[in-house]
């Protein structure tokens, strides 16, 4: 199968009412480089030119990007572009190992490696992918709501495929219905979120079960309704959940749509959350109040025409 090429832009803007003396800034808008996705070029402006940045790459092998700007200014644009060829293919189920739930979490927890097909650091990055974190915790509410899906001995791959099936038509997907801070208790008894929520929520499920999850942040590529021009900017920032499935390896899932990833999909990067890969984040100094960022993204074929 051959690759597909797209072009990516990803524009941040801030516009204060007063001044603002210093921005420090951390950006997570380096797409990784990976065996279905190359990186073929990628660059990162920021507006006012930054007096000190630095990269680095984190934890979990994501690039992320610190900028200090320290004149005086009332508007700050942070864009980056890339260009990328995308192989990835979404397996189907009758290629997926058939190894069940529980023998993957009773796994983790005796470091079984003939069984998780990993090695020692494997072991090592798995454990941490069980555990609760800042925007997943392990409540009753997401138990109950996830026990249909892990009846005994199903294979993790059936599990991983209910999970989105019913993440995706037992709630709605309603922008602007949660904040960063809304708990997978406050979803569930809303029956509304976004991407994030959703990808929460279903990590949250496998982990309060024993099985390594991990957030991955990224774009799709969307389409526009037959007949209708694609909007420029229109696209957004997308998540979606990679579950560890031994003989396979990481298997990524997009709950919000109810499908498994494949070459409409750019990887950013990956953590234990949302707190791990926001795009972007930071702190200002002003006598003024904050803003709220204006968010531009264009992901699109390459050689379409120019974009954001």
């Amino acid at each position: 199968m051959s690759a597909r090429s797209y072009d990516l832009v990803h524009r941040t803007t801030y516009e204060y009412a007063q001044p603002v003396t210093d921005s420090y800034g951390r950006t997570t808008m380096t797409p990784r480089d990976l065996p279905d996705q190359r990186v073929v070029a990628t660059s990162l402006t920021i507006d006012p030119e930054p007096a000190d940045t630095g990269r680095h790459v984190d934890w979990f092998g994501n690039t992320t990007t610190y900028f200090g700007v320290t004149r005086a200014h009332t508007r700050l644009v942070v864009t980056s572009r890339s260009t990328l060829e995308v192989s990835r293919v979404a397996p189907p189920r009758d290629a997926l190992p058939d190894v069940g739930w529980r023998a993957v979490a009773r796994s983790v927890t005796t470091a079984d490696l003939g069984v998780l097909r990993t090695d020692a650091a494997g072991v090592v990055e798995l454990r941490e992918a069980v555990l609760p974190s800042a925007h997943v915790r392990f409540v009753d509410e997401v138990r109950d709501w996830a026990a249909p899906s892990f009846t005994e001995e199903r294979p993790l791959a059936d599990v991983v495929v209910d999970l989105v099936h019913r993440i995706r038509t037992e709630l709605t997907y309603r922008s602007g219905s949660t904040t960063v801070h809304t708990t997978q208790a406050q979803l569930l008894a809303q029956g509304a979120g976004v991407c994030q929520d959703f990808a929460h929520l279903m990590i949250a499920a496998l982990r309060v079960h024993g099985v390594p999850a991990r957030y991955a942040s990224g774009y799709i590529e969307t389409r526009p309704r037959p007949g209708r021009p694609k909007l420029r900017g229109a696209d957004a920032s997308h998540a979606w959940v990679s579950v560890w499935l031994p003989g396979h390896g990481w298997l990524d899932a997009d709950p919000t749509n109810d499908q498994l990833v494949d070459d409409r999909y750019v990887v950013l990067g990956w953590g234990r959350d949302y707190h791990d890969v926001p795009p972007l984040r930071g702190v200002i100094f002003t006598e003024g109040g904050g803003a709220t960022p204006r968010v531009e993204v264009d992901l699109v074929p390459s050689g379409s025409e120019p974009f954001v």
